[in-house]
């Protein structure tokens, strides 16, 4: 693959990165990740099973092989709570990447910045390579990278809302002054057209999980998400046409004899 997504050093063949929540059984679930191509998936942490590992997991169900696992820190409200779910994820070996979720709204799960960003200095100080969840805020953005995010994950709509990408100008003007770490879509996707859109607008990656495990087919909405996000950044790489006002002839006139 010669247009892989790297994030801190590491590449990845795919450009969608899928979720582990709400699929209808672990089976179906290993379906639609084989189905999406994705070759990291997140795992909440707070949500797994870390401890009795004679009780089915759905880590059971994933090929660590083939996936990289990226724990993440749903269901956080505090920097604290967020940077203790991180470590456990990294004590029991799941990973040193982090996810990081630092909610400060309960109906719209919107993130705490401030909580954020105190958490991703916290966790970067102690090695984590972190991810951050966040606002489509550019000064937000700029304070995670400096505080040593390995990438910014913005909002196209709320967790779950299924909206698709309501941001279009916030999202234009974060691709265009951030440079230094990759920008990844996360939240609000609900069907593979605002995946595409998102990869046109030039995010380097799209992470989602109920627009796939809450499709009536998910393993058949996996396979379009994939062919989506990966039409969106040929779309965005080959350069799309200038809109204009009026029409403009698909088979110019000049030369022709009349």
């Amino acid at each position: 693959m010669t247009d892989q997504l790297v994030i801190a050093g590491r590449a990845f063949n795919s450009r969608l990165i899928v979720g582990t929540g709400k699929y209808r059984s672990f089976q179906e679930m290993a379906r639609a990740h084989a189905a999406s191509g994705a070759d990291m998936v997140t795992v909440a942490v707070r949500r797994v099973n870390l401890t009795d590992r004679t009780k089915e997991s759905l880590l059971d169900y994933i090929d660590r092989e083939k996936i990289f696992i990226l724990p993440n820190t749903a269901g956080c409200y505090s920097a604290d709570e967020a940077v203790r779910a991180a470590r456990l994820g990294r004590e029991v070996g799941l990973s040193e990447w982090v996810k990081l979720e630092v909610i400060g709204d309960e109906q719209t799960l919107f993130p705490d910045t401030e909580q954020l960003i105190q958490a991703t200095k916290t966790l970067v100080k102690e090695g984590f390579i972190v991810l951050p969840y966040t606002t489509d805020d550019l000064i937000v953005a700029r304070k995670l990278i400096d505080a040593g995010a390995s990438a910014v994950m913005p909002l196209g709509a709320p967790i779950g809302s299924g909206m698709g990408i309501q941001n279009l100008a916030n999202l234009r003007i974060l691709r265009e002054r951030i440079t230094e770490v990759p920008l990844i879509v996360d939240a609000g996707v609900g069907t593979a057209s605002d995946a595409a859109i998102a990869m046109e607008l030039g995010a380097d990656g799209v992470l989602m999980n109920t627009a796939i495990a809450g499709a009536h087919d998910a393993v058949l909405m996996a396979e379009a998400m994939r062919a989506a996000v990966e039409a969106g950044r040929k779309a965005f790489l080959a350069g799309r046409i200038e809109k204009k006002l009026y029409a403009t002839a698909s088979s110019p006139l000049a030369g022709i004899v009349k």
